[in-house]
């Protein structure tokens, strides 16, 4: 009797184990569920290094290993053709290192930051603009210091939390953060990246 199973593969997983099955990288459907337990359970690769690695695999070497289990099986493919498996191995949290590393990018984008925004006011000679309004509407000279600079400084910074809508734990709306938008889309090139390389021979991973 011939029955259908349902893939759904995730373009990129990441793992902790060196035995990756089926079930780690996709989702499964079958009515039959002796026939999804079997699949789901299908050895996908075994990684051999000790040291963290990616392997790259198709969604045709899938469709092998579970027509090797029955040949009647029909199988559907709702997910990626090809996709990623990241091999991470368990390594313990070392606290100090990783508060270590958290203030370095704290102060390496408050700095970068910082510059970047005094760049852009002094191309944009953002202090001659205040000038010039503040003497217009006023009638006398700017001192520097005046209500422009101080609601200028304060509308920078709360315009900047909202714009990336994440401080803290407080969030404006439910909706992903531009620089979250950005990291998606640079993993996505990624993954995009590895996969052409693999296809073309340029790369290979030690697995059994």
């Amino acid at each position: 009797m011939n029955v259908t199973v349902f893939l759904s593969i995730n373009q990129i997983t990441q793992v902790h184990k060196k035995d990756i099955f089926l079930s780690d990288i996709a989702d499964v459907y079958c009515s039959e569920k002796s026939v999804e337990n079997r699949c789901k359970a299908i050895k996908i690769t075994g990684i051999r290094s000790e040291k963290s690695c990616r392997y790259i695999g198709s969604v045709m070497d899938v469709v092998q290993k579970i027509q090797e289990i029955d040949s009647q099986i029909q199988i559907q493919n709702l997910g990626e053709t090809d996709f990623v498996v990241d091999y991470e191995p368990k390594a313990g949290i070392c606290l100090p290192w990783q508060w270590a590393k958290t203030l370095f990018t704290c102060v390496v984008s408050f700095f970068g930051g910082a510059f970047a925004i005094m760049t852009f006011n002094n191309d944009a000679n953002v202090s001659k603009v205040f000038s010039q309004i503040y003497e217009a509407v006023m009638g006398s000279p700017s001192d520097g210091t005046t209500i422009l600079e101080a609601s200028y400084s304060v509308g920078l910074a709360v315009g900047i939390i909202v714009f990336f809508n994440h401080f803290f734990k407080i969030a404006v709306t439910k909706d992903p953060t531009p620089l979250e938008v950005e990291m998606r889309l640079y993993e996505d090139n990624i993954n995009k990246t590895l996969i052409q390389n693999h296809g073309r021979k340029e790369s290979s991973v030690d697995v059994t």
